[in-house]
This record gives C-alpha cells, structure tokens and sequence, in this order.
C-alpha cells in the first residue's frame, strides 16, 4: 500500500473508531501529572485495572512527589508488589520521584528528551505523558497499537515499538495520535481482541480492515 494510500486508511480508522469510542482516555487514574508518571511504571506487564487499586495503598501513605521521594524503596516496593516485578518497580518510581523533587520543584517535565532520561520512562511513558498531561502531539504504541495497526495494515509486519511509532507519524495527524492510541486500547480489549479470535462481525473496520481483505 502506497502511504497515501495508508493515510486515506488512517483518516477513515480514525474517524470510524471516533464514532465508536467518543469519550476514549487514559485507562489509569491519576489526578497529576506525577501519578500518572508512578501508574505508567507500575503498568509494566500488569493490568490498567489492577494498577488502579495498589495506587490507592501508595498515595495514602505517600501523597506527594516530596513524600515519595523520601520513602524506603522496600516500602514502596511491600505495596507496589502486587503488579508484579515489584523491585525494579520500586527502584525506578524512588530514583525517578528524588530526580522530580531535587530537579524539578516536584513538577514533571513537559520535554520529551527530558522525560526520557527519568529511571523507568520509555518512549511508550513519554508518549502517554506528553499527550495525556500537557496535550502534545503523541503516539503510544503499546501491546494493542502494535497488534492492531498490523492487522488493519497501517504498518506492515513491523512489531518494534520505536518503528511503529515512526510509521505512524507518517500517517496520524500529530494532534490525532493520543486519542487514536486511547481508542486501539479500547477496542483491542472489546472487538479486535488477542487472546480470543477477533469479534470482526462486531467491528466498526471490517470492511476496510486488511486481515478482512
């Protein structure tokens, strides 16, 4: 498919999905930005859901960067244990949460490179706060955005996320690409699903999806 051909694609999955999900966003609650940036670490092979509630534990004992940054790393690590991997989780959300507070006045950076650089932010990380907090352009190719962009032929067998991600700045209007993200999550988890076979009777792209054609 030639990327005009890839963008006309990209415009109609867009609007389509819009229709399908008007109120998609983030699925993990955070209130400030600083939350969001411990909810996204702790997200790491665990689910949005669950995330959710050992939060709740975390930010009743720690309820600001200040308090976070100067917690024992194995207490945070005895709450955060459930989400799984709960050591390097601890570490990272302690060493990321000092940097906040002696560097930046307990404030997060609206910086790509600069979020890039704090303990346990990747591109995905980045990407979500960039476009969630401060409303920049960005695209977050996490588990679903890969899956599905493959499948409806945006991107061609390209499974790296750091490659997805470009291909999709060819094609995704930037002021598009956060909310696109948010509503492949929902519908990765509803119609076009992984662990079962895809509900393509139900699916809002099935006539224009690639794997249908």
């Amino acid at each position: 498919m030639t990327q005009k051909a890839k963008k006309a694609l990209a415009l109609e999955i867009i609007e389509r999905l819009k229709q399908e999900y008007p109120d998609a966003g983030c699925t993990l609650d955070y209130d400030q930005a600083w939350k969001l940036l411990v909810s996204v670490r702790l997200a790491a092979q665990c689910t949005d859901a669950r995330v959710n509630v050992v939060v709740e534990g975390l930010y009743e004992k720690y309820p600001s960067v200040a308090a976070l940054a100067a917690a024992d790393v194995n207490d945070i690590e005895e709450i955060v244990r459930p989400c799984g991997l709960g050591k390097s989780k601890a570490r990272d959300i302690s060493a990321c949460m000092k940097i906040l507070h002696e560097e930046y006045e307990d404030k997060v950076p609206d910086d790509f490179d600069a979020l890039l650089k704090l303990p346990g932010v990747g591109r995905k990380s980045a990407n979500l706060i960039m476009g969630d907090v401060f409303g920049k352009p960005a695209i977050v190719t996490d588990t679903h955005c890969i899956r599905l962009v493959n499948r409806m032929g945006l991107v061609d067998g390209i499974k790296e996320p750091k490659k997805v991600e470009m291909e999709l700045w060819k094609i995704i209007p930037p002021e598009e690409g956060s909310d696109f993200c948010h509503r492949l999550v929902y519908h990765g988890r509803d119609v076009c699903t992984a662990r079962t076979k895809p509900h393509c009777d139900q699916c809002c792209l099935e006539d224009i999806c690639k794997k249908k054609m």
